[in-house]
């Protein structure tokens, strides 16, 4: 990311809101179950989410197939004791699935090795993807997470600060620079399926990082100069408006708290 380890908190606390509205109506979207602050021996301080992301239309047609779509959901759980994370995503229907994301953000460009201190074993059976958010390749998964995107960061620069375009080799002369060190580990332990529910989780994923990381530096002159207390302020505002659109709150109710959103 061309963004110091600092402005990256608050872009992602600004990114992950404002996403959420996005992509949250009366029938799909996000409902956030709690948002507090917690404590933890091994991850230190920081917020702790738990959400349920309803997004049925998303889902391939193999898997809506074989499961009831109003059974798709997502539960996730959420630590984020920046600059360290820890994510964990659950499905309703399939409960031996599990996903779990560790990240660890740190300021360099990308070349650091085994940042996770993972053991010989499981190096052996790591993958290395690098993802560059400048990329515009696109597949299935990006057009299902945002299928009139047009960004494209190659030409783009912000108004409030001197950064970008990010041409190629951007990592390697960008200052500031800092990359997010995902350790994503999925188990669906389903005879005939398993594997294949495995790779379309990966492959949703490595998209969903890539548009998620993308807006972040595209939305720039929205989120820099704000505090972590104005982006807490604009999360719980908007946690709030979501539950209520999520459950059925009246016109005149959503309309009102429309006027919240980020824009």
């Amino acid at each position: 990311m061309p963004l110091s380890v600092a402005e990256y908190r608050i872009a992602q606390m600004y990114m992950v809101t404002k996403m959420q509205q996005e992509n949250t109506s009366s029938s799909e979207g996000v409902e956030v179950l709690v948002n507090r602050p917690f404590k933890d021996d091994v991850l230190g301080e920081g917020q702790y989410t738990m959400k349920v992301y309803n997004l049925q239309s998303k889902f391939p047609s193999w898997i809506t197939a074989i499961a009831p779509a109003d059974c798709l959901q997502i539960e996730e759980e959420a630590w984020n004791a920046y600059p360290k994370c820890k994510t964990v995503l659950k499905c309703t229907y399939f409960t031996r699935f599990k996903l779990t994301i560790e990240t660890l953000h740190v300021p360099d460009n990308g070349k650091s090795d085994n940042v996770h201190n993972l053991d010989a074993e499981s190096l052996a059976l790591r993958k290395v993807e690098v993802l560059d958010i400048a990329s515009t390749a696109r597949d299935y998964w990006n057009y299902m997470l945002a299928e009139d995107s047009s960004i494209d960061l190659s030409t783009f620069k912000p108004a409030k600060v001197e950064r970008g375009p990010l041409l190629p080799g951007w990592q390697g002369i960008h200052d500031p620079v800092m990359t997010a060190y995902k350790l994503v580990t999925v188990d669906a332990p389903y005879w005939g399926f398993g594997y294949r529910m495995e790779q379309a989780i990966l492959a949703a994923e490595r998209a969903l990082f890539l548009e998620s990381h993308r807006r972040c530096f595209f939305w720039i002159d929205d989120w820099y100069g704000l505090s972590e207390e104005d982006v807490r302020r604009l999360e719980a505002e908007s946690d709030a408006m979501l539950n209520k659109i999520r459950h059925g709150g009246s016109e005149g109710e959503r309309e009102d708290e429309t006027t919240r959103s980020l824009e």
